[in-house]
């Protein structure tokens, strides 16, 4: 399991605890190392590897954490996701101070969505 500094994890439950969607602290080797509340609700473990979740032996095609990590900035993609029906605005924001920790999450934004957009009947 990935050490990370107590006052960083103290940082990550003060800043995202209360966020009303799941969020993950992530090592750059996808360990996640910590969850908020939102992400415990839904039985998110620490421990594991991210892209376990959906599941896969491998970092997600649309992972976005090793150009945030490499570039040093915050980095967002918006996408439809076919298998939860809606759209994700993501975001993958590195740690200040911790090169190898990032922190993930996604909102789904599908109400603000243009209609237009939206996937017909039965697509």
């Amino acid at each position: 399991m990935i050490e990370v500094k107590p006052e960083v994890l103290r940082a990550f439950e003060m800043m995202w605890g209360l966020h009303p969607g799941p969020v993950m602290l992530i090592h750059k080797s996808r360990e996640i190392v910590a969850v908020n509340q939102a992400a415990a609700t839904l039985g998110l473990p620490v421990g594991i590897l991210c892209h376990s979740l959906y599941p896969s032996d491998k970092p997600c095609p649309g992972c976005m954490a090793n150009k945030a990590l490499n570039q040093g900035q915050a980095v967002r993609k918006t996408a439809y996701v076919a298998s939860q029906s809606c759209f994700m605005d993501g975001f993958w924001i590195p740690v200040v101070g911790e090169p190898e920790l990032y922190v993930h999450f996604g909102n789904n934004i599908t109400e603000f969505v243009r209609p237009e957009l939206l996937p017909a009947a039965g697509e």
